[in-house]
């Protein structure tokens, strides 16, 4: 499985991603390879507000990301097609990609497939498609990231995981979060009566969707610290997806979809070595998927705590939360405690 992030769903002015990629690339840090679309080309009023009246505006904010580190943009709520449709003429110009916020908005979702959009990002808001859509999906070639940690049409896909699981009790998890960050969310969640739940509607439409030929990919949202990934390729399964066909939405699909195939996506000769390995068979059950033992990143393999144990030297550093640092501590830390005189 690709370690393969595209970030940009977030309205956060991503100043430093562009440099954190560059020190994953030069062994600085630890950690997946880094793409991302730099800050949002916003249309609605906000401080960060990209204002595209022509296509030399397209050109201009286009060049601008690109000068930076994108190879990709994201178009979110530009309040007319013709602006978008100038951003997606912009960057082919310019040799990008466009990915755009789905918004909730059916019709909206449509003219977004229509115009070309590299994917469409969040999942349709109605709870059923009919051939119509399908027939015209299957004819535009734009891929699909649902991110069903998100799901429109109803409450908060993450919500059926905290509802359903011990999301606390994640061994992996538990290691690398805060564990107050980690309770807080977890152990009180939320409960959403089952007949209001949109969560397997959206997954039985990701799967027709991808039984067109049309990449299906996982979408966290930066939720879960690495685990939503996860949550998104159990929810396909829970929709009718194989187990092997959720599994390539985490790995060959939104390789195929981003145009990164040729380095990501599969293991094959020539390509980039970066791979998971698991103690459990996930074709059996697909939440094996988290059952990970080391991880290998650009043929650097590393164990389970994240020490080199082959291809190269070096490790992990802990973490200020790991330590007595605020009082602050994960399941697996050791509190030192010292007697009163």
């Amino acid at each position: 499985m690709p370690h393969r992030y595209a970030l940009g769903a977030s309205a956060i002015a991503f100043s430093y991603i562009f440099a954190a990629s560059e020190y994953q690339k030069a062994g600085k840090i630890i950690g997946p390879r880094i793409f991302s679309t730099g800050t949002i080309l916003y249309g609605a009023t906000t401080p960060f507000t990209v204002e595209i009246k022509t296509l030399d505006d397209a050109l201009s904010h286009l060049r601008r990301l690109k000068a930076s580190g994108a190879w990709s943009v994201k178009s979110y709520n530009q309040p007319r097609r013709e602006q978008r449709q100038m951003i997606i003429e912009a960057a082919r110009q310019l040799g990008m990609e466009v990915v755009p916020e789905g918004g909730s908005l059916f019709e909206m979702n449509m003219t977004m497939i229509a115009d070309g959009h590299t994917t469409i990002e969040h999942s349709l808001p109605v709870q059923k498609i009919y051939d119509d859509v399908l027939q015209f999906w299957k004819g535009s070639g734009t891929a699909y990231t649902p991110t069903m940690v998100v799901t429109y049409g109803g409450p908060f896909g993450e919500n059926y995981w905290y509802q359903h699981t011990q999301v606390w009790n994640e061994p992996i998890l538990s290691k690398w979060v805060p564990r107050p960050l980690l309770d807080a969310r977890s152990r009180r969640p939320v409960m959403n009566p089952p007949e209001e739940d949109n969560l397997i509607s959206n997954a039985i439409t990701a799967r027709r969707v991808g039984e067109l030929g049309i990449p299906v990919s996982i979408g966290a949202h930066g939720q879960r610290e690495g685990l939503g990934a996860h949550w998104d390729m159990w929810t396909f399964v829970m929709g009718g997806m194989t187990p092997m066909q959720a599994l390539h939405t985490g790995t060959i699909n939104p390789a195929r979809a981003l145009g990164l195939d040729k380095d990501l996506g599969s293991l094959e000769a020539g390509k980039l070595a970066d791979l998971v390995v698991l103690d459990d068979n996930p074709l059996e059950n697909i939440r094996n998927s988290d059952h990970i033992a080391m991880t290998m990143a650009g043929g650097r393999l590393l164990d389970s705590n994240l020490r080199v144990i082959a291809g190269g030297t070096g490790g992990f550093r802990p973490f200020w939360f790991q330590q007595q640092a605020g009082g602050s501590y994960t399941a697996t830390a050791t509190v030192v405690t010292k007697e009163a005189d």
